[in-house]
């Protein structure tokens, strides 16, 4: 009897991991393609990670105050690979590719890499062991990831710096998501510490390069507002730290590779982009990769 209660009652914790999975790959998706649209006019992207830290720094206020800068008990090389890994280099990173790659390449080498960056660095530092359904995941999303890169050789006026900085982006979100896991902080913790030391930096590069909001009307600022500081700065922040803790590492930036498939659409129907066949083929087998790579249809032990 003992038993089965406690089974039911973890049938809740992995809904809600499943849950805040979901959220978080919908904001991401929106996240991608306000980005792209707000480094195709005029925002700057020191503009952008004012309004995309400064915004869930002032809402978490009482958290980071609360806490401290430097939290005690977590390792001050945690805490600063977490704030590289989604802050403001990070930001930085995705916010200058995405000036020259369209919405549906930021979708696959970018959110649709970092499962795959996530658990290569498990398996490689942590010793994570993924099962051979986990694996096959995992490979559907690199075959993705080839398709894309594959359609792009015969294509003229491409901008590489794009296409090549989006897995590095990639790789710094899977460094964040295994120092985030180890750091023993809790989701509205970790995401308050991050926003408030990117912030920071912001405010400091903004002394030091100058901003300009002046040429910035108020339903662009209004998009980014909403977009990139309560949904991605706030919202998806917090529900990922969830998924991150109830589901692990692997399984929750897993969800992720179901971007693709959003921001692809998206960009066509909102950004006017154009996406062939092959685009669309490598979305979708980067979407099947995250239904195996989650382990939702692994044996369970």
């Amino acid at each position: 009897m003992v038993h089965a209660s406690l089974q039911e009652a973890a049938v809740p914790s992995k809904a809600s991991g499943y849950a805040a999975a979901l959220v978080t790959v919908v904001i991401w998706a929106v996240w991608v393609i306000a980005t792209r649209h707000g480094r195709q006019g005029a925002i700057g992207a020191t503009e952008l990670g004012l309004i995309r830290f400064g915004v869930p720094a002032l809402v978490l206020a009482p958290v980071w105050l609360r806490t401290g800068l430097m939290p005690r008990g977590v390792s001050p090389l945690v805490l600063f690979l977490m704030v590289c890994g989604s802050g403001a280099p990070f930001f930085h990173l995705a916010a200058f590719a995405l000036r020259f790659a369209p919405a549906s390449a930021a979708g696959v080498l970018l959110v649709g890499a970092m499962p795959l960056a996530t658990a290569l660095i498990g398996i490689a530092v942590f010793r994570e062991r993924p099962d051979r359904l986990r694996l096959a995941g995992l490979g559907a999303i690199l075959l993705g990831i080839a398709l894309l890169l594959a359609s792009l050789i015969e294509a003229q006026h491409i901008a590489w710096q794009g296409y090549l900085l989006l897995p590095v982006a990639a790789t710094f979100w899977a460094v964040y998501t295994h120092a985030f896991r180890r750091s023993g902080l809790g989701a509205l913790e970790g995401s308050a510490l991050i926003a408030v030391w990117s912030f920071l930096s912001h405010i400091g590069l903004a002394f030091t390069v100058g901003v300009d909001f002046s040429g910035i009307g108020v339903q662009a600022l209004g998009i980014q507002v909403v977009a990139q500081g309560l949904l991605s700065g706030l919202a998806a922040t917090v529900a990922y730290g969830a998924a991150v803790r109830i589901l692990g590492s692997t399984p929750a930036a897993a969800f992720a590779a179901l971007v693709p498939v959003m921001a692809a659409f998206g960009g066509a129907f909102l950004l006017g982009e154009t996406i062939g066949p092959v685009d669309i083929i490598a979305a979708l087998v980067t979407g099947i990769g995250v239904a195996l790579s989650t382990g939702i249809l692994s044996r369970r032990r």
